[in-house]
C-alpha cells in the first residue's frame, strides 16, 4: 500500500492542487481543511496510517505554527513538511525549530513537493529503524515494535504479550526466515526478566558430541580435551531467558537432561557429581512438524508436551503481504545508510513486483533481496531492473528480468553481426544496442535516433509516462509536445493523462 499524506491547508484550491500531485507520485492523499481537524483525525483509528504531513503555515483558528507545538507535545515522530506564501529565513528558522523536516514556498512545484516528500518519507524510516536496531542491541526491543497490518501476525503478537508476562515455556513455530530468534528477544523483553541474560542456542549448529558440553556444562578434566571448567549456556541464561533455536536437532542424550531441567529446574554439568540448581525461562523454536519427529522415533514424546505448552505460529510471509511495503522501506532506508547510497525509495511498480512474489525464504530472503538492489542501484529510486531475479518467476515482468542483466560475452564468442536497418525504418532495439547508422552506412537523422530512444524507453518502463520523462531527463510537457512531433502519440496508447 502506498504512503499515507495529510494534507492540512484551509484553502480548497491548494487543496485540490497538492491532491492531485501527491496522487501522481503514487501516494495516498488525505485532505483536511485546517489544523484542528487535523489532529482529531490523527487521534482516531485512521490515524496511525499517515506517514507524513504537508502543512500550511497560516491559517485561521489554529495555525501550522500551532500545530507543529501540538505535535511536539505528543511526542509526535510523524515528518511535517511546511508550506508558506511568505518565504523568510525567520519563518523557515521558527518551522525548523519547531520540528518542521522541509520547507515549500506556495505555490510549490511538483518536482519540488515529489523530493520533499521522498526525503521526508525516507529520513523517518530510517530513524524509526535505528531506534529499532539500538533497541534490539541493547536488548529492548518489545513486541510493540514489532508492527504488522497482518490479522495473522497480530493474532500471534497478541499470544505472545499474553506469554510474556509468565515463566511458561513458549514453542515458536514458523518456516525458516520468518524472524522467530527476534520474536523470542521481544517476549524476553516484554517480560519481568527483561534485564537479566538473553541467551541463544542453534541446537542445529552444535556438533552432536559437544551438545552437552555446551549446553550444561561440563567439569576440568570430565573427558578428554577439557582443560578448564565451562558453566554452559543454561548457567549463562541462570535468571532470564534461554532461547532454543532448531530444537527439533537436538539428539536424544541432550533431550533428557533438557526434559530433567524443564521439570526439576536443575541441570547436570559433564562430570559434575551433583545437580546444579538453575532459573531460567525457555523460549524454543522450530521450522519442523515436532509431532511428526515424535511419530519417527527421533523426538520425545514427553518433551514434545513440555514444550508445547504454548505455541505461537509465525505466518510465512506469502501469508502476510500487507507487510511487505513497510518491510521493503525499513531495509531499504537501513541498507542505503549502511552503503552510503542516495536511495530514498522504491517505485510503485517495483513494489507491486515485490508484492507479488511469493518469497519461500520468506523475511530473510526479501531482506537479502533489498539489500542486493540498493547495491545495484543508480539512482535514487529502486525500480523493477533492480530485482531481475524476482521479476523473472513473476508473470508480466519477465521482460524487466531479460532487460536487467546485462549479457557478459566471453572472450571466445564471436561479435554478432551488425543490425541493419533500413532507412525509413526504425530500429529493432535491444537494451544495449542502437543503431547509428543505416542500410548505405550513412549516419541516421537525429530525429529518427530520438524516436527509438523514447519508442523503447516507453516500452521498457510499460507505458508509464511519468517515469518515462524522468528517465529521460526531461520535463513531461516536453516529452509529450515530442510524442506529437515524432507521431510516437500511439505507441504511447494514446493516453497522456499522468503528464
Amino acid at each position: 500500500m502506498s504512503a499515507r499524506i495529510l494534507v492540512v491547508d484551509d484553502d480548497p484550491v491548494q487543496r485540490r492542487l497538492l491532491e492531485a500531485m501527491i496522487k501522481r507520485f503514487d501516494y495516498e492523499p488525505v485532505m483536511t481543511d485546517g489544523a484542528e481537524t487535523a489532529l482529531k483525525l490523527l487521534d482516531g483509528p485512521d490515524g496511525e496510517a499517515i506517514e507524513c504531513i504537508v502543512l500550511d503555515l497560516v491559517m485561521p483558528d489554529l495555525d501550522g505554527m500551532g500545530m507543529l507545538g501540538k505535535l511536539r507535545e505528543r511526542g509526535s515522530r510523524l515528518p511535517v513538511i511546511v508550506q508558506t506564501a511568505q518565504g523568510s529565513i525567520d519563518t523557515v528558522v521558527s518551522a525548523m525549530r519547531a520540528g518542521a523536516v522541509d520547507f515549500c514556498v506556495k505555490p510549490v512545484r511538483a518536482e519540488r513537493l515529489q523530493v520533499s516528500l521522498k526525503n521526508a518519507l525516507a529520513q523517518a524510516t530510517l530513524a524509526d529503524e535505528v531506534r529499532r536496531m539500538q533497541k534490539s542491541a541493547d536488548g529492548k526491543l518489545s513486541l510493540k515494535d514489532l508492527s504488522t497490518k497482518s490479522p495473522r501476525m497480530q493474532a500471534a503478537l497478541t499470544l505472545a504479550e499474553k506469554a510474556a508476562g509468565s515463566d511458561i515455556p513458549v514453542l515458536i513455530e514458523g518456516e525458516s526466515g520468518t524472524g522467530k530468534e527476534l520474536f523470542a528477544r521481544a517476549i524476553h523483553a516484554a517480560g519481568p526478566r527483561a534485564k537479566k541474560p538473553f541467551v541463544a542456542v542453534n541446537c542445529g549448529a552444535i556438533p552432536a558430541n559437544l551438545v552437552e558440553s555446551i549446553l550444561f556444562g561440563h567439569e576440568k578434566g570430565s573427558f578428554t580435551g577439557a582443560a578448564e571448567k565451562q558453566t554452559g549456556k543454561f548457567l549463562e541464561a541462570d535468571g532470564g531467558t534461554l532461547f532454543l533455536d532448531e530444537i527439533g536437532e537436538l539428539p536424544a542424550d541432550a533431550q533428557v537432561k533438557l526434559l530433567r531441567a524443564l521439570q526439576e529446574g536443575e541441570i547436570d554439568p559433564v562430570g559434575s557429581r551433583k545437580p546444579v540448581k538453575v532459573d531460567f525461562r525457555l523460549v524454543s523454536a522450530t521450522n519442523r512438524d515436532l509431532m511428526a519427529l515424535v511419530r519417527a522415533g527421533s523426538f520425545r514424546e514427553d518433551l514434545f508436551y513440555r514444550l508445547h505448552i504454548y505455541p505461537v505460529t509465525l505466518p510465512p510471509l506469502r501469508e502476510r503481504m500487507e507487510d511487505v511495503p513497510d518491510l521493503v522501506k525499513r531495509f531499504v532506508a537501513r541498507f542505503a545508510a549502511e552503503e552510503g547510497k542516495r536511495v530514498r525509495s522504491v517505485s510503485a511498480d517495483a513494489m507491486r513486483l515485490l508484492s507479488e512474489y511469493k518469497w519461500p525464504g520468506n523475511v530473510r530472503q526479501l531482506e537479502n533481496t533489498v539489500f542486493r538492489a540498493v547495491v545495484l542501484a543508480g539512482s535514487d529510486e529502486i525500480g523493477v531492473a533492480e530485482f531481475p531475479q524476482i521479476a523473472s518467476q513473476v508473470p508480466g515482468y519477465e521482460q524487466a528480468a531479460f532487460s536487467a542483466e546485462p549479457v557478459i560475452a566471453s572472450p571466445s564468442t564471436q561479435p554478432a553481426a551488425p543490425l541493419i536497418v533500413a532507412e525509413d525504418q526504425p530500429a529493432a532495439l535491444s537494451r544495449d544496442h542502437l543503431e547509428l547508422v543505416d542500410f548505405h552506412g550513412h549516419v541516421r537523422p537525429m530525429e529518427t535516433l530520438e524516436a527509438d530512444i523514447i519508442r523503447f524507453t516507453i516500452a521498457h518502463y510499460r507505458g508509464r509516462m511519468t517515469e518515462v520523462a524522468r528517465r529521460l531527463g526531461i520535463g513531461r510537457s516536453t516529452l509529450y509536445r515530442k510524442l506529437k512531433e515524432l507521431g510516437l502519440e500511439a505507441e504511447a496508447g494514446g493516453d497522456h493523462g499522468d503528464l
